[in-house]
């Protein structure tokens, strides 16, 4: 199976901004472990610009474009340098590719970056992918993950989406104010119900919410991908994700893969 699995910032981060390494130790393990057992695996990460706020020492994400920057080019090299080190501890080589939403919007550069992706896969890689935050800067202001998450799995041809963040998944209202919200275990479409559900953004040190989401489900189900949300506290849940556990909230493709 070929999955793509994007992980958030407050997945990868402490609430400081700096790495929690526990966690992104148990994730590299996992995702090593699932490559082992023949299963192709792509990383999709955020973390750049959370990173670099802790290791800037700034007291809050910036709001303004230049500090944003200069925060996810000293948050990218950390990134890559833990993913490195750890993959490489069991045997596995990992390759960094940057994107911008130029490069998906223009035919020619996309069609680079699928003949790469699939190249890679080939032999034997582990792609890590990210928004090229350090030079784009509409992508840092309205882009997300998640999106781009659902459109690296188009692109991809692949499987399954996991969309990793600090929720358990889509409630049928919010939780932090409704103590009866019930977790929706299966959505078979987005109706405009759902679309209601999305609510507010996500995390201070993070860009997405509920909305961005949804939004990748409706990219990915239409390709005729199936979606996860999932809680990722506990990276073990990959393991019964991909065994096709009742995790999280699961959202059926639409028909055929186009």
């Amino acid at each position: 199976m070929r999955i793509v699995i994007k992980l958030g910032t407050s997945t990868l981060a402490h609430a400081t901004g700096h790495l929690n390494i526990r966690r992104v130790e148990e994730l590299c393990r996992t995702l090593s472990d699932l490559k082992n057992a023949g299963h192709e695996v792509i990383l999709v990460s955020s973390g750049a610009i959370g990173m670099g706020v802790g290791k800037l020492s700034l007291k809050e994400r910036p709001s303004d474009m230049a500090t944003k920057q200069a925060a996810a080019a000293v948050g990218q090299c950390e990134l890559m340098y833990t993913y490195d080190k750890l993959f490489s501890e069991y045997n596995h080589t990992v390759a960094q590719i940057l994107l911008t939403g130029a490069d998906l919007r223009d035919e020619e550069r996309r069609a680079n970056f699928h003949s790469t992706l699939f190249r890679l896969l080939e032999l034997g890689a582990l792609p890590i992918i990210n928004e090229n935050d350090s030079v784009a800067t509409d992508e840092i202001s309205i882009g997300d993950n998640d999106t781009l998450g659902a459109i690296v799995a188009v692109n991809a041809e692949a499987d399954l989406l996991i969309l990793l963040s600090d929720i358990d998944g889509l409630y049928d209202a919010d939780p932090h104010k409704c103590p009866d919200a019930h977790l929706l275990k299966t959505v078979s479409a987005l109706t405009d119900d759902i679309l209601k559900l999305a609510g507010d953004a996500g995390s201070a040190l993070g860009t997405g919410g509920m909305a961005t989401k949804l939004h990748a489900a409706q990219i990915a189900t239409e390709a005729g991908i199936d979606m996860v949300i999932a809680n990722g506290k506990s990276p073990d849940v990959l393991y019964r994700i991909v065994d096709g556990e009742d995790v999280g909230t699961r959202f059926a493709a639409k028909g055929v893969r186009v």
